[in-house]
């Protein structure tokens, strides 16, 4: 038996994940509006806004046993998002806590904030 995935993950602890060698073992999901991606991302995160995420989710996230580590801006979207998919099967879905805004306080102040 495993652990249960915890539902929210620290940036400390995505910015490890990031930066640990070897395949990526998550894909980074950035649940924010396009306006909001333009001003910051993270490294390798694919948008896909919470305005579309119910409809875009068949498409986009189709194997059950991935880990999604989901971001927003502070954080309220992204829980949303992976509890969305939780409810949908997606186990190892998780929010990181406290967003981009989190990211930049946390772990890289040149991240711009709005």
């Amino acid at each position: 038996m495993t652990p249960e995935t915890p539902l929210e993950i620290g940036p400390t602890d995505v910015s490890y994940l990031l930066e640990r060698p070897g395949p990526r073992t998550f894909r980074l999901i950035d649940c924010r509006e396009e306006s909001e991606w333009q001003i910051c991302r993270l490294p390798d995160a694919q948008l896909v806004p919470l305005s579309q995420f119910g409809e875009l989710a068949q498409q986009l996230f189709t194997d059950t046993r991935e880990n999604l580590i989901i971001y927003c801006h502070h954080g309220m979207r992204s829980l949303r998002a992976a509890q969305f998919l939780r409810q949908h099967g997606f186990a190892h879905a998780q929010s990181m806590r406290g967003g981009i805004d989190a990211w930049s306080d946390m772990v890289d102040p040149a991240t711009p904030r709005y």
